[in-house]
C-alpha cells in the first residue's frame, strides 16, 4: 500500500471536486494501492463556533457579490464536470469546521474516515445543512455507523480540539496555503483539485514501478 494523505476542509468546494475526481479514478481502478488518510485544514481557522451569514462571509472574502458570483460560477462549472450538483448559491451560513474535523478524526479511529468526509461534503453542498451544528454532525456520525451516545459525549467536551488546531497549524508551518493538497508516499505533493487524467497517470506510474509489475 502507498500512503495518500489529503489535507481538506468540508466546506471547501475545490476539495469536494478533488475528491470526486479521485473517486472516479479509484472506482475504475479498484486494485489501486492507496491507503488514504484525511487531515484537517480550516479555510477559516478564526471563524466563530456559531459560524456566520453566508453572504456576509462572501462579501468579506471577495469584496462583494459580483466577484463572489464570478468565482463561484467557475467552481460550479468545474463541479458539474466532476459530476457534482453543488447548490452553492443556496447555502445560508458558513460554519466553523472545527467540530466537523473532530468527527473526521473520530471516524478515522473506527475505519470510517472517508465515509465521514463524503457525508460532510454532501450535507453541506448538496443538502444545505449547517455542518457546524452538533445535531447535524450526530446524524452524520450515526449514519456511518458510529455510536451516537459516545459522539454526544465527545461533542459536549473539548476532546481533540487542540489537536485539530495543532495539526492545522503544522500544515501551515510546512507550507500548505490552500486545499485540497494531496501528498503521495510522503514525497510528492499535488495541490489543487487534480483531474482524473492526472490520477490515472499517477496510478500507471506506481503500477509500473511496483516490484511485481512484470
Amino acid at each position: 500500500m502507498i500512503k495518500l494523505d489529503i489535507l481538506s476542509d468540508p466546506i471547501c468546494p475545490w476539495c469536494y471536486i478533488g475528491k470526486a475526481n479521485l473517486d472516479r479514478t479509484l472506482e475504475a481502478r479498484p486494485d489501486h494501492p492507496f491507503d488514504i488518510e484525511w487531515h484537517p485544514f480550516q479555510l477559516n481557522p478564526d471563524m466563530p463556533r456559531e459560524g456566520m451569514d453566508r453572504q456576509a462571509y462572501l462579501d468579506a472574502k471577495f469584496g462583494g457579490r459580483a466577484k463572489a458570483d464570478e468565482i463561484y460560477g467557475r467552481i460550479a462549472e468545474a463541479g458539474r464536470a466532476a459530476g457534482l450538483t453543488m447548490r452553492l448559491t443556496e447555502i445560508a451560513r458558513t460554519p466553523s469546521t472545527i467540530d466537523a474535523h473532530r468527527l473526521i478524526h473520530w471516524a478515522g479511529l473506527e475505519g470510517r474516515q472517508t465515509a465521514a468526509v463524503s457525508r460532510l461534503f454532501k450535507a453541506y453542498f448538496d443538502d444545505l445543512q449547517d455542518i457546524g451544528k452538533t445535531e447535524v454532525l450526530l446524524e452524520i456520525a450515526e449514519g456511518i455507523g458510529l455510536d451516537r451516545a459516545m459522539m454526544e459525549r465527545l461533542f459536549a467536551s473539548d476532546a481533540d480540539v487542540n489537536d485539530i488546531r495543532a495539526r492545522d497549524a503544522h500544515a501551515r508551518d510546512r507550507g500548505v496555503t490552500g486545499v485540497p493538497t494531496f501528498v503521495i508516499a510522503n514525497q510528492h505533493v499535488a495541490p489543487g483539485a487534480q483531474p482524473v487524467d492526472l490520477w490515472t497517470q499517477v496510478l500507471d506510474e506506481l503500477t509500473a514501478a511496483a516490484p511485481d509489475s512484470e
